[in-house]
């Protein structure tokens, strides 16, 4: 389990570097996508912060597991919330935020698996 723990956590800490990178960088993809499911283009940096800081913490969470267990579940319900939006604009293309859900309840999992918590 401590395996797949790892790996899982690596490749949630790796996408939302890079998607929160690629937000800072005010990607003209991720503006569509964000016009695309009705979010004020205002919200962009502070949800850039957000995934950075969901990233952050499930490193911290290798050293204090209780940490990592709260940005998992963080991530879990920030792109639980991006689906929701999604689906209330009738924009069904999801694969990007169920490609974030999926790495970061994954993280979660077997952290908690893992942890025994």
């Amino acid at each position: 389990m401590f395996v797949a723990y790892v790996t899982l956590t690596l490749l949630a800490v790796a996408a939302n570097v890079y998607i929160a990178a690629v937000d800072y960088t005010r990607s003209p993809t991720v503006l569509a996508n964000m016009d695309g499911a009705g979010v004020p283009r205002s919200w962009l940096y502070p949800l850039a912060h957000l995934k950075l800081a969901g990233a952050l913490g499930l490193l911290a969470g290798f050293a204090v597991p209780l940490i990592g267990v709260a940005a998992a579940v963080g991530l879990v319900l920030f792109f639980s919330g991006a689906v929701f939006f999604h689906l209330r604009a009738r924009e069904y293309r999801l694969q990007y935020p169920l490609t974030y859900w999926v790495l970061a309840a994954g993280a979660l999992l077997t952290g908690i698996a893992h942890r025994g918590i």
